[in-house]
């Protein structure tokens, strides 16, 4: 009976000192495990950091991609309001019925020209911004997630909580895989940031190829190069004509009568240029002011007197006819240079020489970070499940036996001494 019971107090002190060793031997999976939480939160930092930037550059792009298809579809408005104009002055004052439905064909033809620039820019913007934003606010909420995690992991840990610990191991292995689909998701966008770059610059060599088309057609735009020379044709030989009929008044009644800035080179170029006008001459938009000294006011009976030729009602159809005039002009170089795609080419180069650098190199650190993210993430979430596994295996062994320890140690004669004689007094 004795014998029973010095060995099962034996077999305690061994179950004692394995518990012993299990409470100082695993420092150290948490201190691994605590600092591979420490490499966990800087990395969440980087991607939270670089998701960032990335996205507002990306807005950026998107942006100046958009409003410069929405500055062409208002370029064409104004002009085509401008051409509109002088139908209606036309029409009012009997005008030629040629030019006026040339004017209004023209018009119809680069209204719906500007119609499908703006459809397709604000259908591109809204999917674009959508994407973006969904990406975004997805990265984020997922990595701050992910934060909170680490942390609570950590600390239930530590502190033991078995239960706590397990769920969050499970959650913690699928905000992992989540980091290596964003991984996935980022390097993509990378890639395609490239290809967007590289599409931009394709587009400066070559507008009319290109799969920018759909949103700004240079190729189709180009088209309205002729309508263009036609209005330049007939605004140069309509100056010229009235520039003839002063001559003729500065040679009989109106020596001091200047004449009129024709804004355009002869033909067959008809090139605006409107800063090479003579110093004694007055732009098309001025000629009301030249004009409303010859006005008559109040005229006496229907007749002007006193060197006033013009009635009233004449002169506001020149005034209403010369400020559309002047307006088409006005609004000639930015049309011109929606043509020749130029305004498009200065919006991309602005881009290239901006923009791309900073997007790709952005993207890059997401998805640099989330693969940085996801591999501590793993070794985190090892360690702490190797540690939880080998929890519950000593405390299902600690609950099997109960830890006590009763045997001496036979090795010290005193303590060898008072046993033996423990042993007789059994015995008797």
């Amino acid at each position: 009976m004795l014998l029973v019971r010095f060995c099962g107090s034996t077999e305690n002190c061994e179950l004692q000192k394995r518990s012993q060793c299990h409470k100082l031997c695993p420092l150290w999976p948490v201190l691994i495990a605590l600092t591979f939480t420490v490499l966990a939160i800087g990395a969440v930092g980087l991607v939270l950091g670089a998701n960032a930037k990335f996205h507002s550059r990306a807005k950026t792009v998107v942006s100046i991609i958009i409003n410069t298809a929405d500055d062409a579809s208002e370029t064409i408005y104004n002009t085509t309001g401008a051409m509109r104009d002088v139908k209606d002055t036309l029409a009012v004052s009997n005008g030629s019925a040629h030019a006026s439905s040339f004017l209004m064909t023209t018009s119809e033809k680069l209204d719906s020209e500007a119609a499908n620039i703006q459809i397709q820019a604000r259908k591109n913007r809204r999917l674009i911004d959508k994407g973006l934003e969904i990406v975004f606010i997805v990265t984020t909420v997922t990595i701050c997630l992910n934060l909170v995690a680490v942390i609570a992991l950590s600390v239930s840990g530590y502190l033991r909580f078995r239960r706590l610990l397990y769920w969050l191991i499970a959650l913690c292995w699928l905000l992992t895989v989540l980091c290596w689909i964003f991984f996935g998701l980022y390097f993509f966008l990378d890639k395609f940031s490239s290809d967007t770059c590289t599409v931009l610059d394709n587009f400066q060599q070559d507008p009319n190829n290109n799969s920018l088309s759909s949103i700004l057609p240079c190729d189709e735009l180009r088209l309205a190069k002729s309508i263009l020379s036609d209005v330049s044709a007939r605004i140069y030989d309509m100056v010229n004509e009235v520039n003839a009929n002063i001559s003729y008044l500065q040679a009989t009644t109106f020596p001091n009568l200047m004449y009129v800035c024709n804004p355009f080179s002869p033909p067959p170029e008809y090139d605006y240029q409107p800063d090479k006008c003579p110093g004694n001459t007055i732009r098309i938009g001025d000629i009301p002011k030249v004009l409303k000294i010859f006005t008559c006011s109040d005229p006496n009976e229907g007749t002007c007197s006193g060197g006033q030729y013009l009635s009233a009602s004449n002169y506001k159809t020149v005034e209403a006819y010369t400020s559309s005039i002047q307006s088409l002009l006005n609004a000639y170089p930015g049309m011109e240079s929606l043509i020749e795609c130029q305004s498009v080419k200065d919006a991309f180069s602005q881009i290239l020489t901006k923009h791309c650098g900073p997007l790709k190199r952005y993207a890059r650190m997401v998805w640099a970070s989330l693969v940085f993210l996801s591999v501590v993430m793993v070794f985190l979430v090892l360690i702490w499940t190797a540690k939880a596994i080998q929890d519950e295996k000593h405390r299902h062994y600690d609950g099997s036996v109960k830890p006590h320890c009763t045997a001496p140690d036979l090795q010290e004669p005193g303590k060898t001494k008072e046993f033996q004689g423990s042993v007789e007094y059994g015995s008797v």
